[in-house]
């Protein structure tokens, strides 16, 4: 059985590379994968508790909704850019700098 800590430690990297993409990057899409990635680092660790506690699944059905609301979240995202995209001709959010127009 592989240690928790090394799940522990894999969801770390996780989070730290999606927090780095979402400081760093100017384009919306590559934003949005850096949330996804720290979304990916959180229910890693919902299913890695899930599987060392021994009495329920409470982990991994948590996790599951947590991937249908990414999933979800992620659609109307990529929807909003793409709007965004129609009427600014850019997806960097550095360069939309009004919203009425």
């Amino acid at each position: 059985m592989i240690p928790l800590y090394h799940f522990l430690i894999i969801s770390a990297v996780l989070f730290c590379i999606g927090l780095f993409m979402v400081i760093s990057k100017s384009n919306a899409i590559q934003v949005l994968i850096g949330i996804e990635l720290i979304l990916n680092a959180a229910i890693l660790n919902l299913v890695a508790f899930g599987k060392y506690d021994k009495l329920n699944n409470n982990g991994q059905v948590f996790a599951l909704f947590a991937i249908v609301l990414a999933a979800a979240t992620t659609a109307v995202a990529l929807a909003i850019i793409l709007n965004v995209y129609r009427k600014y001709k850019t997806i960097e959010p550095d360069k939309i700098d009004q919203l009425k127009d």
